[in-house]
């Protein structure tokens, strides 16, 4: 059972019989996750009586990209009310949520559900966790060095 509430159902379950990826997006996935350099560690967190629908997808979601990392990825499934102390390390206020994690916590967070733009940067984000380098560019670099603090960077994009 997850943390999220659900019973009579597996972690894998699909909801209402149907599965996020289909045949052609699995294949893709697979390709892309032969880059996946280590194991990558997806921590979702899940709150039946907050955001019941949304957390049920984002766990069926997570739970289908990591089936098909070759057991290169893990899933935990954590309640924010039950899991306190987690939520509050892994700075995590709001449900659904997910951390990606490699050999450390790079700090890459997801709110809602990676999907439509978004499915690729869950996918890019597991593949930089795995290696614990960024793709970036000596430029980027450079000018990443240059600042005087640390800087929070937040995406917002909305279903289409």
């Amino acid at each position: 059972m997850s943390r999220c509430g659900r019973s009579g159902e597996g972690a894998t379950g699909i909801i209402d019989g149907m599965a996020f990826l289909n045949d052609r997006d699995r294949a893709a996935v697979r390709q892309e996750f032969e880059k996946l350099a280590g194991p990558v560690k997806l921590i979702v967190f899940s709150q039946e009586l907050v955001a019941g629908d949304l957390c049920r997808q984002n766990e069926q979601l997570i739970q289908e990209v990591a089936e098909l990392a070759d057991g290169k990825a893990t899933v935990e499934v954590l309640n924010p009310a039950i899991d306190r102390e987690r939520a509050e390390a892994y700075g995590v206020d709001q449900v659904p949520a997910t951390v990606v994690e490699g050999s450390r916590d790079y700090g890459l967070r997801f709110y809602g559900i990676p999907s439509g733009y978004e499915f690729g940067n869950l996918i890019d984000a597991m593949i930089v966790a795995s290696t614990g380098e960024p793709q970036l560019s000596e430029a980027t670099r450079a000018s990443l060095a240059a600042l005087a603090g640390d800087v929070e960077i937040k995406v917002f994009s909305t279903p289409t």
